[in-house]
Parts: C-alpha cells; sequence; structure tokens
C-alpha cells in the first residue's frame, strides 16, 4: 500500500513583505561590488599564475631564445607590484 501524499502551504503571503526599488538597488549595488571585488581577484590569481609561468621561463636556460627569457624576467619582475597595486586599490572600495 502506498503512502497518500498532500501537500501542505505554509505561506502567509499577507505577512510576506515586498522589496522596495531603494532596498532592491542598495542590494543589486552591493551584489555587483562583491562581484567586482571577486574579479579583482581573479585577476590577481590568474597574474600570478602567469608570474609562475614566466619565472620557470626566465630560469629555462639556452631552451628559449634569450629576448624571451628577457620578456619573461621584465614581467616576474612587474608582475608582483602590479598585484599589489591591484589588491591595494581594491581594498579602498
Amino acid at each position: 500500500m502506498s503512502p497518500s501524499l498532500s501537500v501542505v502551504a505554509d505561506n502567509d503571503l499577507k505577512s510576506a513583505r515586498t522589496e522596495t526599488v531603494a532596498e532592491r538597488v542598495r542590494r543589486l549595488q552591493a551584489e555587483a561590488k562583491q562581484l567586482a571585488k571577486d574579479h579583482v581577484h581573479a585577476l590577481s590569481a590568474a597574474i600570478m599564475h602567469a608570474e609562475a609561468i614566466a619565472a620557470e621561463i626566465a630560469d629555462g636556460g639556452d631552451a628559449y631564445p634569450p629576448g624571451i627569457r628577457d620578456l619573461a624576467r621584465r614581467f616576474v619582475e612587474d608582475a608582483d607590484a602590479r598585484v599589489q597595486t591591484l589588491e591595494a586599490i581594491a581594498a579602498r572600495q
């Protein structure tokens, strides 16, 4: 014998408060700011990952052409400062 099922609603629509336009704007702005912050952190992580690859190339010896090793070395020198700048600016928000 299968059990009988019934639907029970526990919603009191009269007490449900709708969000005002101003509240919705504030909520959406807060969400957008958080998403932007997450995006900046993703950019920082990507730069740090690229920096690790560039360091490998810079230290790769004669397998890589000298011009490429030099570019990679300069990228490594610059990447850390760029990440710190990104994070410092993001922290102000």
